[in-house]
């Protein structure tokens, strides 16, 4: 039962970490305002930064569930809003997958603690990262030599029709997210992963050190008795 719930750990609290990079990036405001500029939307599209800062927002509640269709369809034609329609599902899926990873690695935690096996959370959390530092490095990499063709895959893996190829001349919602937009949000997503990661393996050193340090303990008491 405790190897269970530390095969549990190891594989959902990256899987919460990841998941929480995705939303932290994609609703940052300032990232969406900093690419505006930079891949000079205002010019392309026709709109101020403060309209598109406003549609911007628009997004955030449309796929945080907070607003229907009619929120999009002010700025963004049917073809468009259908595709954001498949997008706030993904998401959708995203956050009931986030939920449910924070809570069974929480639930694995909290069992091995009460089983006092501070050594096997230790190493859970010092040890499992690396086979997800293998996974999104070696994406990361794959990433840099063609974006755009992986970028290609990941919509005929999660879509099921092809609302997602959108004309850069008419539609606002290219031309507001260009391939430029995911690839920096992308790299941004990959790094605070990592981050995270990095934080989670001091944190499981530290209590692998010291779960071996508790069992050494305990088992020289034992050998006094």
């Amino acid at each position: 039962m405790k190897r269970i719930f530390s095969i549990l750990l190891i594989t959902f609290m990256p899987l919460y970490l990841f998941l929480k990079s995705v939303e932290i990036n994609t609703f940052s405001k300032d990232f969406y305002t900093n690419s505006f500029k930079e891949n000079g939307v205002l010019e392309i599209s026709g709109r101020t930064l403060q309209e598109l800062g406003d549609i911007t927002e628009d997004l955030f509640d449309y796929l945080k569930g907070k607003a229907d269709d009619s929120l999009l369809k002010k700025n963004f034609n049917h073809r468009e809003v259908l595709h954001m329609r498949d997008v706030r599902t993904l998401f959708k899926y995203g956050f009931i997958l986030k939920y449910i990873s924070f809570a069974l690695a929480l639930l694995s935690i909290s069992a091995l603690f009460y089983w006092k096996n501070y050594n096997s959370i230790g190493k859970s959390l010092f040890y499992g990262p690396f086979i997800w530092w293998g996974i999104i490095l070696s994406l990361f990499f794959l990433s840099l030599t063609d974006f755009n063709k992986y970028f290609t895959y990941f919509h005929l893996i999660f879509f099921n029709n092809d609302l997602w190829l959108l004309n850069p001349r008419t539609d606002l919602l290219i031309q507001m997210l260009p391939l430029e937009f995911f690839i920096s949000i992308f790299k941004r997503i990959m790094l605070l992963f990592l981050l995270f990661m990095s934080i989670l393996q001091i944190i499981g050193y530290i209590v692998m050190r010291k779960g071996k340090n508790w069992n050494e303990k305990r088992n020289r008491e034992k050998g006094v008795k």
